[in-house]
C-alpha cells in the first residue's frame, strides 16, 4: 500500500498595497507623465546644481567676448554685453521656480481655505462663490500690471528692489489664481459633508475643526495636489509675462521673461538669445502640465484593480 503524504499548503503572505504605491504605479504607466517628470527633474538639476559645474557669474560682463555664438567657455554664447547666457539661464530659472512655487503655495492656501469654508458653511457658500466669480471675471494680466505699477516703488523703498518685487509678484499672482482650487475643493467637500463617516464623527461629539483636519482635508488632498501641479506652470507663465513686459525684477536681475524681452531686439542677428529662455519656459510649463495630468489620471483610477 502506497503511503501518500499531503504537504500542508504554504501560507501566502498578504501585503496590503497603500494608496501611494497604487498612485505611483499608475503614474509610472503614463509615458507623458514619466517624460514630464524626467524633464522637470533635469531642469531643476541644471538650475540649482549647474552653477557648481559652470561657475560663471551671470552678472559678469566680458566685453571681449560679446555676441559669441558657442564656445567651450560659453556653451550657449553671450549677449551684446558679454554676459554668459547659460549662467543667466540658471540664475533666471532659480528666480522663476521660486516665484512659481511660492505663488502656487499661496494660491493653494487661499483656495483650500475658501473651498472648505464654502463647503462646510452653507451661509458663506453663496458669498464666497460670488467672490470667486468676481475674481474669475477680472482680466488677470491688466490687473497684475496695474497693481505692480501702483505698489512697486513703495515696496522697493521699504524692503529693497529684489525682495519688494518678489513679494509683490508672488502676492499678486497667488491672490488672483485661487479660484479654480476653491471650486474644486468646495465640490469635494460638498460630496464628503454628508458621508457616513462624517456623520458618525459629528455624532461622536468631535468638533468641526478636527473633522476638517482629520477627515475632510485628507480626502481632498488629491484634488489639491493636481491643482498644485497645474498652478505652478500658470504662476511661472505669469511671472515671465510680467518680466517680458518690463514690470518684473530689475533689469540687472536675470529672469527668463527678462532674457526673452532682451533677446527680442536681437532676434534677427542673434535668434538664440530669445530661443533659449523661450525653450526653458516652454519645457518647464509643459513638463509640469504633463505631471499634473498624469497625477490626476493616477488618482482618479487608483481605486480600480490593476
Amino acid at each position: 500500500m502506497t503511503d501518500i503524504s499531503i504537504e500542508p499548503k504554504q501560507s501566502v503572505e498578504y501585503r496590503p498595497t497603500s494608496l501611494v504605491q497604487v498612485v505611483w504605479r499608475r503614474f509610472c504607466k503614463s509615458p507623458a507623465g514619466v517624460a514630464g517628470g524626467l524633464v522637470f527633474l533635469a531642469l531643476v538639476f541644471i538650475v540649482f546644481l549647474g552653477p557648481l559645474i559652470h561657475s560663471v557669474d551671470p552678472a559678469k560682463m566680458d566685453i571681449r567676448a560679446r555676441n559669441v555664438a558657442f564656445s567651450l567657455a560659453h556653451p550657449l554664447g553671450t549677449d551684446n554685453l558679454g554676459h554668459d547666457i547659460l549662467a543667466q539661464l540658471m540664475a533666471g530659472g532659480r528666480i522663476s521656480l521660486a516665484v512659481g512655487l511660492t505663488a502656487m503655495l499661496l494660491s493653494l492656501f487661499i483656495g483650500t481655505l475658501v473651498g472648505v469654508l464654502a463647503g462646510m458653511m452653507p451661509r458663506l457658500d453663496g458669498w464666497l462663490m460670488r467672490l470667486a466669480d468676481l475674481f474669475l471675471s477680472l482680466p488677470l494680466l491688466p490687473l497684475l500690471l496695474v497693481v505692480i505699477l501702483l505698489f512697486r516703488d513703495s515696496l522697493r523703498s521699504l524692503i529693497g528692489a529684489e525682495a519688494g518685487i518678489f513679494l509683490l509678484i508672488v502676492s499678486v499672482i497667488g491672490a488672483t489664481s485661487w479660484m479654480h482650487t476653491a471650486r474644486v475643493v468646495r465640490g469635494d467637500v460638498l460630496a464628503l459633508r454628508n458621508r457616513e463617516f462624517i456623520l458618525a464623527a459629528r455624532s461622536g461629539g468631535i468638533p468641526e475643526r478636527q473633522i476638517v483636519f482629520r477627515h475632510i482635508l485628507p480626502n481632498v488632498f488629491s484634488s489639491i495636489l493636481v491643482s498644485a501641479t497645474l498652478g505652478l506652470g500658470s504662476a511661472i507663465v505669469a511671472e515671465s509675462a510680467l518680466s517680458f513686459l518690463g514690470l518684473g525684477f530689475p533689469s540687472d536681475f536675470p529672469t527668463w521673461g527678462r532674457m526673452l524681452n532682451d533677446g527680442v531686439d536681437f532676434i534677427r542677428t542673434s535668434p538664440s538669445r530669445a530661443l533659449w529662455p523661450g525653450v526653458a519656459i516652454s519645457l518647464t510649463v509643459l513638463s509640469v502640465n504633463y505631471i499634473g495630468d498624469a497625477v490626476r489620471d493616477a488618482l482618479s483610477t487608483s481605486g480600480r484593480a490593476d
